[in-house]
């Protein structure tokens, strides 16, 4: 009977499986797992969120710029929008035709300062919109980690106080505890790497997609 007990503990200490780590874990490193399960899942979530966003953007600013460059006049264009537009090169467009069209009775550098200057709120509040939430994705790059460390470094003691404890240095005694460890330092380093690379990406993303926003304030602004 004794020799059947000890197999199963054997065999429960030598149970490896994510449930099973979870769940032999003490509160501290169940916490660790569940914070960065949580954030790895919100990450993949703002991934596919800024994705779609940029996705939409391009798509919708290049058929805008199309139909800008074969219009006949600005003002033609202009009437065939709709303050309903969610395109930003759309948004920013309005913004200057509706300045110029207040401010038409005006001198024409005084009113090419106000386009100007319309543009570049307009273009600073579509920034705000799309590069939003692109700070939590670095946050959690640069933080996961060093949460995981945090379960590996409290796994590794609680592992120490078990040997003490026992005053058995066995591999058995030492490797539930080491297997939670190395889980919280797993599962830091699968939250922070894609959250880096879609940080990095989406940033440069912002970059190119702001930079075409300014260019087609500078030409819009030349054409006035």
């Amino acid at each position: 009977m004794d020799q059947v007990t000890t197999g199963a503990a054997t065999i429960a200490t030598t149970d490896f499986s994510i449930i099973t780590l979870f769940m032999r874990a003490d509160l501290i490193v169940k916490s660790v797992i569940i914070l960065l399960i949580v954030s790895s899942i919100y990450s993949w979530a703002l991934i596919f969120e800024k994705h779609k966003i940029f996705k939409r953007i391009n798509l919708t600013s290049s058929d805008f710029e199309e139909k800008f460059w074969s219009s006949k006049s600005a003002q033609e264009i202009f009437k065939k929008t709709s303050e309903k537009d969610l395109d930003p090169m759309t948004k920013v467009f309005r913004a200057g035709m509706s300045s110029l069209n207040d401010n038409k009775n005006k001198g024409t550098r005084e009113s090419n300062e106000i386009v100007k200057r319309m543009m570049d709120v307009a273009i600073d509040k579509e920034i705000e919109i799309y590069e939003k939430n692109l700070t939590i994705l670095a946050t959690i790059g640069s933080v996961a980690p060093f949460v995981g460390l945090f379960g590996t470094v409290w796994g590794i003691m609680n592992s120490f106080q078990s040997i003490a404890i026992s005053r058995n240095t066995s591999l058995a005694i030492v490797a539930p505890g080491i297997a939670e460890a190395l889980f919280a330092t797993a599962l830091g380093l699968l939250a922070a790497i894609p959250a880096v690379v879609a940080f990095n990406k989406y940033s440069n993303s912002s970059r190119v997609y702001t930079q075409k926003l300014e260019n087609f304030s500078r030409s819009f602004l030349t054409i006035i």
